[in-house]
């Protein structure tokens, strides 16, 4: 098992671009599914997921011609259907929470998929009913094979219909919408997720050939055509790695310049961490972060404690509270953390506990940190990195720590982020991977 040993306090400079969004590929990956024809996408993000991703559609049959490592040709002209009814899909397949997002296009082109117990993050329930109950309303018939550990669906035929989701789930709108594409009829889907990740997809889909209204709202109507053809396609910067940065650059106290960054696309992201006092910049495009020895953490109009909860968009992103979380501990003033979606995804304050942080873990779900305003550092610790989004706030904060660090497990940040130890060298940071 690998591991960073980070030895903590120098001041980082210079510039960094954002990596291909993450939670964009695993949806716009997938959706390659749907022709027969070539699909080109570019500014795909070099990480563990989505490679694997990758390897599953390899299997499957997809022609697949990798131009770089950021972009690739799909053609899909000859998928082996039975091979999602395999072991090797399972197991491979069960490693990937994304894999789920096969099924949308495998029901509507194929008229059957299979889905493995996701696997992926250990933050708490991750259901899928949002995905298998639209699928149901769109005429399939689902069912669990517990000693395979496996949903089966399938569709002699796909038919619009009303749905009004229960939840606005991101990826179980995107798999909803690409099963929809290909039904007979109109779909109409309210409630729906509405992040730039599902804009960027319907935007992709209609080139290709579907008719989607309302893209951008939270109602969605969907006229599905008979084939769609070939497109080509590009992925938003990662807007999570873009708030890691500006994170990083306020706990080290570094001038940092996020190239790039895809602004239009952010929404409320630069205003939160406005909000814990971090000066930033709009440059075009480009995200400039002055180097700053202190930043205050605002209250709200009547006093009281600042509060920063996670919301479906244009709400903040749960993925991000945990960064919010660790920028806070070297701020002055106290702040409120309150992770809705998941039970298990504040658990590592234990961690930043141990490094001198003073957080309150009131229940699984809301945290309140009192920002010791740089009166005492963080210090270097060994620790593990529990999931995606934790490990990267604990890799920020011990680019902040004195002494030395060491963070286990980083397969876990291997995931989600792309090459980040030679991005951060580059910066200026003092980080080493040990195998």
């Amino acid at each position: 098992m690998s591991s960073f040993e980070v030895r903590g306090g120098n001041r980082l400079k210079g510039s960094i671009t954002p990596q291909g969004a993450k939670n964009e590929a695993l949806q716009i990956l997938s959706a390659v599914l749907l022709t027969s024809e070539p699909v080109t996408i570019s500014n795909i993000p070099d990480i563990l997921d989505v490679n694997l991703l990758i390897e599953l559609l390899g299997d499957m049959g997809v022609k697949i011609n990798r131009t770089d490592r950021h972009t690739c040709t799909f053609t899909a002209d000859d998928v082996d259907v039975d091979y999602l009814a395999s072991d090797a899909f399972r197991q491979k397949g069960g490693k990937l929470r994304g894999s789920v997002m096969l099924a949308g296009p495998m029901l509507a082109r194929f008229h059957k998929a299979y889905i493995p117990k996701p696997g992926g993050d250990k933050i708490g329930r991750r259901r899928l009913d949002t995905h298998i109950i639209g699928f149901e309303k769109l005429g399939a018939q689902f069912s669990y094979d517990e000693t395979q550990s496996c949903f089966r669906l399938e569709a002699p035929s796909l038919n619009g219909a009303y749905m009004l989701l229960d939840e606005p789930s991101v990826t179980g709108t995107a798999n909803i919408v690409m099963a929809a594409v290909l039904a007979t009829g109109t779909t109409t889907i309210y409630n729906a997720a509405c992040e730039p990740y599902i804009q960027q997809l319907c935007n992709m889909l209609v080139r290709m050939g579907a008719h989607i209204q309302g893209i951008g709202s939270n109602l969605l109507v969907i006229n599905g055509v008979t084939k769609l053809g070939g497109t080509s396609h590009r992925m938003l910067p990662d807007m999570i790695e873009i708030g890691s940065f500006i994170g990083l650059a306020a706990m080290t106290q570094s001038e940092l310049t996020i190239r790039d960054a895809g602004v239009q696309h952010l929404g409320v992201i630069p205003e939160k961490f406005s909000q814990l006092g971090i000066q930033l910049e709009i440059r075009g495009d480009d995200i400039f972060i002055p180097q700053q020895d202190v930043y205050e953490i605002q209250t709200f109009l009547d006093g009281g404690i600042l509060t920063i909860y996670d919301h479906p968009w244009p709400g903040f992103t749960p993925d991000l509270l945990s960064i919010v979380l660790v920028v806070a501990t070297q701020a002055r003033g106290s702040v409120l953390v309150h992770q809705k979606m998941f039970e298990s995804r504040l658990f590592f304050v234990d961690k930043l506990i141990d490094m001198g942080a003073q957080i309150i873990l009131c229940d699984p779900h809301r945290a309140t940190v009192i920002g010791l305003g740089r009166k005492n550092n963080l210090r270097g610790i060994t620790m593990s990195s529990p999931d995606i989004r934790a490990g990267q706030a604990l890799l920020i904060a011990a680019l902040s720590a004195e002494g030395k660090s060491v963070i286990q497990n980083i397969e876990q940040i291997d995931r989600g982020y792309q090459y980040i130890d030679d991005r951060l060298r580059n910066i200026g940071a003092d980080i080493v991977r040990k195998a």
